[in-house]
């Protein structure tokens, strides 16, 4: 099997679990300062499948985000143990289904880089989404 399938299939599998796992982590994460964050566009999905600071964020901001991203990470990995894929490829996945779920208002981070506010149509996604 090439490379590319390989990816291809294990991306399709941590898709599947992505979306079923990273709801507990989104519901633990809907506290007021992240839902106030979020909705100030303070704060974005990223490709990478962690939350980012858009801009300098105050030290609160920060450790918050880190938080998040820690808990984050913690599923990541019991998900990739489970389904044999990487933790980067199970946080990339999962950051692809982050993205596809944000609503219209909410700050993202694009392929290339630069932070985007989700209009009313799909959000600019990396290619290798599916």
């Amino acid at each position: 099997m090439t490379y590319a399938k390989n990816f291809r299939t294990v991306l399709m599998v941590a898709g599947a679990l992505a979306v079923t796992g990273v709801s507990a982590v989104a519901f633990a994460q809907r506290d007021p300062a992240y839902a106030a964050a979020r909705a100030e566009g303070k704060v974005g999905e990223q490709p990478d499948g962690y939350l980012g600071v858009v801009g300098a964020g105050t030290p609160e901001l920060r450790a918050l985000v880190n938080s998040i991203n820690i808990q984050r990470k913690a599923a990541y990995t019991q998900k990739a143990q489970a389904s044999g894929a990487t933790v980067e490829q199970m946080a990339f996945t999962s950051g692809c289904n982050l993205i596809q779920q944000t609503s219209a208002g909410e700050k993202y981070k694009t392929p290339s880089g630069a932070w985007a506010t989700r209009g009313a149509g799909a959000p600019e996604r990396d290619s290798r989404c599916i």
